[in-house]
């Protein structure tokens, strides 16, 4: 990480010459722009920069669509502006002289872009801190790797890849050893950008990966999620190899983004642990009891494109039952770790997540629970699966559904950011709607 005098003696030496202003959009990805380090130093870090109001209210492909009442063809499609979080300021190590921080997303007013993936989380996190309270998260986040450029597997029309590894690799040293020159490029990348990594291991899939970094405070572990992201895309590339995050790239496993969660107070002390059940507090019972209240109504929030959903298949280890337990993998929140350890791990988001605004639900979640002192049911014990328990939403259409209707998050967030993102869940089922899959044409071609 960098300060801004820092960032200015690289600059004279030569050594940076870049510095890429990201912010991050619906879909959790970085945009933004790539600024000469001199007039970064001048300008934008006294007087910021601007960016197209566009960025958020656009479908995945950036066509513009209608809906958002933010930003339209009416409106005109003006700026806002692109504030620079300068304690994100880092290094780029896999791009020459490069360097670059998150920007906060205000309007000309100073107010802030209310559906600003970055922003909403920001909200989140103040409620909590009038509590005397910090939210620390760390996500895990797989991936596919592939042995195909992505310009290849475009022009291949994403058949007949070739897999990084060609069997199950979880936990294989050996497996993982054949794909280690790119890992432990991603790996050092990230360090060099101020990440703390932990480790990094095979998983099910065929190419499947995790690379696992430390907790940190919410924005923290957000900002080094996206930012990391998009690094290991840009990393792959080079190598002319390339990675994907979909939550569910083929009939094997999917991509999972585990998200755990704990709860400190001003003096770095646990919240929700305590002397309770399984070492809980009664603020930590509530906690969880606000999960589960609120996780259908939510799982927009952890699961927000049609393909997220085919990832919800019994035994497969991605969860189905709105159940928590204690060390359980079947079920959708699992608890773990022991005293000052102890935290919550959420195992609906696939890798498709946008991490700000799941980890703005689970915060939104919990607080329910808290401020409406939710009991908390017994954990289970047994295959979550067979449970018979109310399950995630089985399609995007069904939780747009309750997303729509739930009180939780209009309390939480606000009718504007609701119905912003419901136009987002709406413009992906139109576009789906109206698409000719690959299954109708060869279910249907010639036999129908």
């Amino acid at each position: 990480m960098l300060t801004v005098d820092q960032l200015r003696e690289h600059v004279s030496a030569g050594r940076v010459d870049t510095v890429i202003l990201a912010i991050v959009d619906m879909q959790g990805r970085l945009q933004g722009k790539r600024l000469s380090a001199r007039y970064f130093l001048d300008e934008v870090v006294h007087h910021a920069a601007e960016g197209c109001n566009y960025l958020l209210a656009v479908d995945i492909d950036m066509n513009t669509v209608d809906g958002y009442s933010m930003s339209s063809w009416e409106r005109g499609y003006g700026d806002f502006v692109m504030r620079p979080d300068l304690s994100t300021l880092r290094l780029v190590p896999w791009q020459e002289g490069a360097a670059m921080l998150m920007a906060d997303l205000v309007w000309e007013d100073e107010t802030d872009v209310a559906a600003s993936p970055r922003q909403i989380l920001r909200a989140q996190t103040d409620r909590l801190a009038e509590r005397g309270w910090t939210a620390f998260v760390g996500t895990e986040l797989e991936f596919v790797v592939y042995n195909d450029s992505y310009e290849s597997a475009w022009t291949k029309a994403y058949r007949d890849l070739t897999p990084a590894n060609l069997y199950n690799v979880d936990y294989s040293l050996l497996g993982g050893a054949r794909v280690e020159p790119l890992l432990r490029r991603i790996r050092l990348g990230m360090e060099g950008a101020g990440m703390y990594v932990e480790s990094a291991k095979g998983e099910c899939n065929l190419g499947q990966h995790e690379i696992a970094f430390r907790f940190a405070d919410a924005l923290t572990t957000c900002d080094n999620h996206a930012i990391y992201k998009n690094g290991a895309k840009e990393i792959a590339a080079q190598e002319g190899m390339s990675i994907t995050f979909m939550a569910k790239p083929n009939q094997r496993e999917g991509n999972s983004c585990h998200i755990h969660i704990s709860l400190r107070d001003g003096a770095g002390e646990p919240v929700m642990a305590g002397k309770g059940r399984h070492g809980l507090s009664p603020v930590g019972e509530h906690f969880i009891a606000g999960q589960l209240a609120a996780m259908r109504e939510l799982t927009l929030m952890f699961a927000p494109n049609i393909n997220s959903y085919k990832r919800y298949v019994a035994g497969s280890f991605a969860p189905t039952a709105v159940k928590w337990g204690v060390d359980n993998r079947t079920c959708s929140l699992r608890l773990v770790g022991h005293g000052p350890s102890l935290r919550v791990e959420n195992r609906v988001p696939g890798g498709d997540v946008n991490p700000y605004l799941a980890v703005s639900a689970l915060i939104a979640a919990g607080l329910h629970g808290i401020e409406n002192e939710l009991p908390l049911e017994e954990a289970y014990t047994g295959n979550a699966y067979a449970a018979g328990a109310e399950t995630v939403p089985a399609t995007l259409r069904d939780a747009l559904s309750l997303w729509e209707g739930s009180q939780i998050a209009k309390i939480a967030f606000g009718d504007q950011v609701v119905e912003h993102y419901a136009n987002n869940a709406r413009v992906e089922l139109a576009a789906f709607d109206a698409a000719v899959t690959d299954w109708e044409l060869f279910r249907g071609f010639e036999r129908m």
